[in-house]
């Protein structure tokens, strides 16, 4: 078996046991629902801005706004770093 092979296997056996609630070793990162408008407000953008800094359509920060949609995966890791090191993470984004 190529090394590829191993690491797929045991990620899959992971994954099979963390499903039926057995103890893994790997690491989970689990980001908690965030509310996109507070965040918004503490950063002091409009809509427009914020939607531009995040690289979003501001249809889209509207629906996570009102609660029609809810942000998941890379754009939810997004806004929990920017909820956490607002300065930091808008500058990065912004240059």
């Amino acid at each position: 078996m190529s090394d590829s092979f191993k690491s797929i296997k045991q990620g899959l056996n992971e994954a099979i046991d963390h499903a039926r609630g057995k103890p893994i070793k790997a690491v989970i990162h689990e980001f908690k629902p965030v509310d996109v408008k507070r965040i918004r407000a503490k950063v002091g953008m409009s809509q427009s801005e914020f939607a531009a800094a995040v690289g979003i359509s501001v249809a889209t920060l509207r629906h996570w706004e009102r609660g029609d949609r809810t942000p998941r995966g890379p754009a939810l890791a997004l806004l929990n770093a920017v909820s956490r090191r607002p300065k930091a993470v808008l500058e990065a984004l912004t240059g």
